[in-house]
C-alpha cells in the first residue's frame, strides 16, 4: 500500500508540496487571528485543596494576580510613600492586613489584582508593571504570570535546530540533504501547533503544551524522516532508480515510521487511563504533533526527494555503496556474539546504577526559590523568606466546618508541630509554615495538619494542591504504565510473531525510563551540575515516561524489524543480527545524536520544567541508542538464538502485520 502511495507521491509531487504549504499557511493565519485560550486545569475533585479552591472562587471572581514586596534597607518604611505607591499600582492596603508588614518594618508584602483572568496576562503588560519602582526602595515581584513572562524562549528550539543540521550535514555530506529532514519536521510541528490552538478553544489545553509539542515533535520528526532518507539512499546505492528508491524507502522504512509512530502515539494516549484533566488535552497535542509528523514523513518528504532527487543521487552516489560504513556494526555485533552475558550484564548494570537516584523521586511543582538569581521572582522569594519566614512564600489555608468560628480554629491549628504562625483571616485561618513551600516538611505539615483537625476541616492552597496532585500521579502511576507496556507489547507481539521480542523491549524500555528519571532527580531533585535542588514537576513523570516509552519502541521497531526482514529472507539469526545491526545501527546512531542535541538544548530555555524534561528525554535516547541498541539488545539476540522468533501455534490466528 504504501508503494502505490509512493508511486502516486512521485507523479504529483507538486500537488503534495502545494498542499502542505496551503494547509500549514492556512492553519497558522487562522491560529493567528483566533488567538489561542490556553488554561492549566489541575483539579482534583474530591481533594481538600479542591475544596478550598471551589470555596474561595465561589467567594469571589478568577483574576490574574501577582505579588509585590517593598523593601528598605536603611529604617522603617514610609508608610504614607509606600502606600501611595501601592495604591496606585490597585493592592490593598496592606497595612491594615495583618501579617502584611515585617516585624522590623522595612518590609511589606502586598497582591497587586490584574485585569485578566489566572494565567492570561499578556508579557508586556506584566513588564511594564515590573518594571515600576520607587526611589529608595527595592520593589520586587512574584507570581505565576511574572515567572512566566521572565522565561525565555524560543531560542532552545533555535539552538536545537542548529546543532541538528550540524550533525546531518557531514552525516550526508550535502547541505541540502541535511535540509530535507529539517523541513519536514519544522512544516509538521508547524501545522500541529498551529492546530493546537485552535483547539485550545474547544478543549482545555495547558499553557505549556506547545512547548512540549515542539520539544517532542522535532525529536521525532527529524528521527522519522531521516528513517526514510537513510532508506532511500540504501536503495539508490544498491542500484535502484530514483523512484524505485522512494517506492522502496516507503514500503520498508515507512511502515515502520507508522508502526514507531503509532507507538509512540499509543503511549501518549495511554495518559488518559490516569483520568486527570491536567493530562488528558496535553496527551491529544503531543499525540496529534506525532501524527503530523508521521504523514509529512510519508507524504511531504517522498515529494521533495522527487523534487531534488537528481542533485540528491549524484551526491549520494559518489559517497559510496550500500555496503560501506556497515562494518564496524558487523565487528560490533560479532563481539557482543562471542560474549553476551557480559555484554547483557554490564548494559542492565549501567542502567540501574543510572536510575538509583529515582529511588528518592519527589514530585511537586517548583516555585520561585528555584528561579535563576537574576529574576525578580527570586529576589521577591528570597525577601519574603529573610523578612517574613520561609513558609510566607507558601502559605496554607485552613477551612473551618460550619458552626466554628475562625479563632476556634486558629486556636487548634497553633499548637501543631511545623506551624509558624495561624492567623484568622475572612475566608478561614492563614497558616505559615515553618519551612518553605518545596521543603519535604512543608509535605509533612499538611499530612500532619489534616490528621490533627479532623472531618470537616479542609488544608488547601497553592502547596497542599501540588501535594494532592502529585500524590494522585503516584497512585494511579501503576495502572498507566501497566496499560502502556501491556499494548505496546501486545502491538510487538503481532508485529514480530515472536513473544520474547515483546519482552526484552518492555523490560529494555523500563530500563531506559529508569535511567532517565535517575538523571533528573540526579541533577533537578538532588541540585546536581549546578541546578537548585527542588521537586520534579508532578506530571513529568507520567509525560516522560509516555514519550521515551514511545521513543525507544522506536529504535526497537528500526532495528528488530531490519533484523526480522533479514531473518525471514533465510540467513539464520546470527548473520540476521549482524545485517540488521549494519544496515540500522549508524541511523539510529544519528537519529540519537539529533534528538540528544534538540532535547538537550531545553535544558538552556530557562524554563526548569522544559529543562527537566529536555534533560530526561536526551538522557533516556542516549542511554537507549548506545547501552541498549548496541548491548542488550544484540546480547538478547545471540543468546536466544533462533528461539527469538518462537510464536506459540495457538497465536498462529492474529493477525499479520509486517513492519517491512
Amino acid at each position: 500500500m504504501l508503494g502505490r502511495f509512493a508511486g502516486w507521491s512521485l507523479r504529483h509531487h507538486w500537488a503534495a508540496l502545494v498542499a502542505w504549504v496551503v494547509i500549514v499557511g492556512a492553519l497558522a493565519v487562522l491560529a493567528g487571528r483566533v488567538g489561542s485560550a490556553f488554561a492549566d486545569d489541575t483539579t482534583l475533585p474530591g481533594s481538600q485543596s479542591q475544596r478550598v479552591a471551589d470555596a474561595l472562587a465561589a467567594d469571589r471572581p478568577a483574576r490574574d494576580e501577582v505579588t509585590v514586596v517593598v523593601h528598605r534597607s536603611s529604617g522603617a518604611l514610609d508608610r504614607a510613600v509606600v502606600g501611595d505607591f501601592l495604591a496606585g499600582l490597585g493592592a490593598a492596603d496592606p497595612f491594615a492586613t495583618p501579617g502584611s508588614v515585617s516585624a522590623d518594618g522595612r518590609t511589606v508584602l502586598a497582591t497587586v489584582p490584574l485585569d485578566h483572568p489566572p494565567g492570561e496576562t499578556p508579557a508586556d503588560e506584566i513588564d511594564a508593571l515590573t518594571g515600576r519602582s520607587l526611589d529608595g526602595y527595592r520593589v520586587e515581584w512574584n507570581g505565576d504570570s511574572v515567572r512566566a513572562a521572565n522565561e525565555a524562549g524560543g531560542a532552545a528550539e533555535g539552538l536545537g535546530l542548529l546543532a541538528a543540521l550540524i550533525i546531518l550535514v557531514p552525516l550526508f555530506g550535502s547541505l541540502l540533504a541535511a535540509t530535507l529532514p529539517l523541513v519536514t519536521a519544522i512544516l509538521a510541528v508547524g501545522s500541529a501547533v498551529s492546530a493546537v490552538i485552535l483547539l485550545s478553544h474547544l478543549l482545555t489545553v495547558p499553557s505549556y503544551a506547545t512547548a512540549m509539542m515542539g520539544l517532542v515533535g522535532l525529536g521525532v520528526g527529524i528521527d522519522y524522516a531521516l528513517l526514510v532518507f537513510v532508506r532511500y539512499r540504501h536503495e539508490l546505492r544498491s542500484g535502484a532508480a530514483r523512484s524505485a528508491a522512494t517506492e522502496r524507502a516507503l514500503d520498508t522504512a515507512g511502515r515502520s515510521v507508522l508502526l514507531a509512530g503509532g507507538t509512540v502515539i499509543l503511549a501518549l494516549l495511554g495518559m488518559l487511563t490516569l483520568r486527570l484533566a491536567a493530562f488528558d488535552a496535553l496527551a491529544v497535542s503531543v499525540a496529534l504533533t506525532v501524527l503530523a509528523t508521521m504523514l509529512a514523513s510519508i507524504t511531504l518528504l517522498p515529494a521533495l526527494l522527487t523534487l531534488f532527487g537528481r542533485r540528491l543521487e549524484a551526491r549520494v552516489l559518489r559517497r559510496g555503496t550500500a555496503r560501506e560504513g556497515g562494518e564496524r556494526w558487523r565487528a560490533l555485533a560479532r563481539g557482543v556474539q562471542r560474549a553476551p552475558v557480559p555484554a547483557l550484564v554490564g548494559g542492565v548494570l549501567v542502567l540501574t546504577v543510572l536510575a538509583l537516584p529515582a529511588a528518592g523521586l519527589r514530585l511537586g511543582f517548583a516555585d520561585a526559590g528555584t528561579d535563576a538569581p537574576d529574576t525578580t521572582s527570586r529576589r521577591a522569594y528570597d525577601l519574603v523568606a529573610s523578612a517574613f519566614g520561609p513558609g510566607s512564600n507558601g502559605p496554607l489555608l485552613v477551612l473551618a466546618p460550619a458552626g466554628t468560628t475562625t479563632a476556634d480554629a486558629a486556636a487548634l491549628v497553633r499548637p501543631v508541630d511545623g506551624v509558624a504562625s495561624a492567623v484568622p483571616v475572612p475566608d478561614g485561618v492563614l497558616v505559615v509554615p515553618a519551612w518553605g513551600p518545596a521543603d519535604e516538611r512543608t509535605a509533612d505539615l499538611v499530612h500532619r495538619l489534616r490528621d490533627t483537625l479532623g472531618p470537616g476541616y479542609a488544608v488547601g492552597g497553592s502547596v497542599p494542591g501540588a501535594i494532592d496532585f502529585a500524590e494522585t500521579v503516584s497512585a494511579r502511576l501503576p495502572w498507566f504504565v501497566g496499560a502502556v507496556v501491556g499494548l505496546s507489547a501486545l502491538v510487538l507481539l503481532v508485529v514480530f510473531r515472536s513473544v520474547l521480542v515483546p519482552l526484552q523491549a518492555a523490560v529494555s524500555n523500563l530500563l531506559s525510563i529508569g535511567a532517565a528519571l535517575g538523571v533528573m532527580t540526579f541533577v533537578y531533585g538532588d541540585g546536581h551540575l549546578g541546578a537548585r535542588p527542588g521537586p520534579i514537576e508532578a506530571f513529568l513523570p507520567v509525560i516522560v515516561f509516555a514519550v521515551v516509552f514511545g521513543l525507544s519502541m522506536d529504535y526497537e521497531v528500526f532495528l528488530v524489524s531490519r533484523v526480522h526482514e533479514e531473518w525471514r529472507r533465510g540467513i539464520g539469526a546470527a548473520a540476521a543480527l549482524r545485517e540488521g545491526l549494519a544496515t540500522t545501527g549508524g541511523v539510529i546512531t544519528a537519529a540519537a545524536a539529533i534528538m540528544v542535541v534538540v532535547f538537550g538544548s531545553f535544558v538552556f530555555s530557562g524554563d526548569r520544567m522544559l529543562g527537566q524534561m529536555g534533560l530526561g528525554l536526551a538522557a533516556a535516547v542516549l542511554v537507549d541508542a548506545i547501552v541498549v541498541r548496541c548491548l542488550i539488545v544484540p546480547a538478547f539476540f545471540a543468546l536466544a538464538g533462533e528461539r527469538a522468533w518462537w510464536f506459540p501455534r495457538a497465536l498462529a490466528r492474529l493477525p499479520e502485520l509486517h513492519p517491512h
